[in-house]
């Protein structure tokens, strides 16, 4: 991390640099684990907007009466839930290599909010269609049996929710939203562990959450001592409609 000091004639010299024709996207892979599962997406926009001032990124900022710089993320992640592969467009107006702006944010953030991988993006957001999570629960009695209990109801249709939208909530068979899911029990954790893909495209979006919940009402899982169970999400990857990886 620059001194304050430092870090204004950095400004300085970077202002000075020739800018771009136009302003260049990059994309930002990062992690996002630990305590940060619990901090909202308007949290995580405040948080990247400090750090790349704070990283003297050359972002491009809007025009205006209140400029700012333009930051668009892929799909949000719940809050309670932890990531591997979430995304972050920003554009910027001077020339820095990706590897670059990369050591520069990295330097200003915490192994629980990290760079990954800094990169010219291939595919668009809206070309987002599937999601992958690994899926652990503590509960009473979970057992191979359950695990086994646990993939035939998410892969017997129908399996009927109530799932909240913009316009409402509406009973709907998730099924069709599961690509595809494992169970299995893990004998050394005396956990279930469940594999999942589900749909994250942004007109059909299942969250994993609701796995948990069909779960809960269906074999009564997380139904003993709340201070021995728990649970936990965390997003492994993205996926195109073709089933490639999102980049």
């Amino acid at each position: 991390m620059l001194p304050e000091k430092s870090k204004l004639t950095e400004k300085k010299r970077l202002r000075s640099l020739p800018e771009l024709e136009r302003p260049l996207t990059v994309r930002l892979k990062f992690r996002k684990t630990g305590s940060l599962q619990y901090i909202s997406h308007l949290d995580l926009q405040r948080t990247f907007m400090r750090v790349i001032v704070r990283a003297c990124i050359p972002a491009w900022y809007t025009k205006g009466f209140n400029p700012h710089a333009k930051l668009v993320f892929s799909t949000p992640l719940s809050v309670g839930a932890q990531s591997t592969c979430e995304y972050l467009d920003i554009r910027i107006d001077r020339e820095m290599s990706c590897d670059e702006i990369k050591d520069r944010l990295n330097a200003e953030l915490t192994d629980e909010l990290y760079i990954t991988d800094a990169y010219i993006p291939k595919n668009d957001f809206s070309e987002i269609a599937w999601s992958s999570y690994d899926i652990e629960i503590r509960t009473a009695e979970a057992n191979a049996e359950l695990a086994s209990k646990a993939k035939t109801l998410l892969t017997t249709s129908p399996l009927m929710m109530i799932k909240k939208s913009k316009s409402g909530e509406k009973e709907v068979d998730i099924i069709p939203m599961i690509k595809s899911v494992d169970a299995y029990y893990h004998e050394e954790n005396k956990t279930l562990k469940i594999k999942c893909v589900l749909s994250a495209s942004s007109t059909v979006y299942l969250n994993p959450e609701m796995l948990i919940t069909a779960l809960k009402n269906n074999l009564g899982i997380m139904s003993g001592d709340p201070t021995e169970e728990w649970y936990t999400i965390m997003r492994t990857g993205l996926y195109t409609g073709e089933l490639e990886i999102f980049r």
